[in-house]
């Protein structure tokens, strides 16, 4: 008896928009629009992003709290030959987002992963900031509580460029934080809602920006803090 063999789809990685919607490519529109299923962190939020480009396709949650389990779901699509693409609230998908695991496991299962790139805050906000953006890490968003420390103090040290993401109610905690560990001398920059209508690139010593931020009546918004090395002069 012949062993059928598994039919090998496409796991689509698809970039969306993170904040301005002209920024959606044409490639991802034709992408999404003849996927069989559409794998998203919220159902509501994708909804509108969808419907502003005529795209019905059925839709499910895989989020960072239901991402283990709805791997093998995915997979499921897969084997039977269905194409599926992963999108995430804003942004690249697997990049401070759910995706990884999926992508693993479709390399391990012998499927074909494609990226169909777009905006990302990430190298928004770095090359922005013009601070070096030749050799960067990128740290994402940094532990609340274990192990943050021993992070910002390796920030501290590093030779490198770090790109930060973080929330708007930890954003002056954190500018403390980079105060106290690298010094009010070292180089830094605060991007707020990237590409949207309210964009701001503040860029200063961390001495400077820390001043300033704390001295804002509210703070509201996605943040990307960018950090410079330690051996970088202006």
């Amino acid at each position: 008896m012949a062993i059928q063999s598994i039919p090998v789809s496409v796991l689509y990685l698809v970039a969306t928009p993170i904040g301005n919607l002209d920024d959606f490519s044409h490639r991802a529109i034709e992408i999404l629009k003849n996927a069989d299923r559409i794998a998203c962190e919220d159902t509501r939020t994708s909804s509108r992003l969808l419907k502003q480009y005529d795209i019905r396709k059925p839709l499910f949650s895989f989020h960072q709290h239901n991402e283990h389990r709805k791997v093998e779901n995915i997979m499921e699509m897969l084997d039977n030959g269905e194409v599926v693409a992963l999108i995430s609230d804003a942004g690249m998908p697997g990049i401070s987002d759910p995706g990884f695991l999926a992508v693993r496991a479709a390399h391990q299962r012998g499927h074909t992963v494609q990226t169909i790139p777009g905006p990302d805050a990430c190298t928004t906000a770095l090359v922005t900031s013009g601070l070096p953006s030749d050799r960067y890490l990128f740290e994402g968003f940094l532990p609340p509580k274990k192990g943050r420390q021993t992070r910002l103090q390796e920030i501290a040290e590093r030779d490198v460029t770090t790109v930060l993401y973080e929330s708007p109610h930890r954003l002056l905690k954190l500018l403390d934080e980079l105060l106290e560990h690298a010094g009010p001398d070292r180089l830094a920059c605060v991007a707020k809602e990237l590409t949207k209508t309210f964009e701001e690139t503040d860029r200063a010593p961390l001495g400077e920006l820390q001043a300033r931020w704390h001295q804002r009546e509210s703070i509201k918004g996605e943040y990307v803090v960018i950090v410079s090395g330690k051996t970088y002069s202006e």
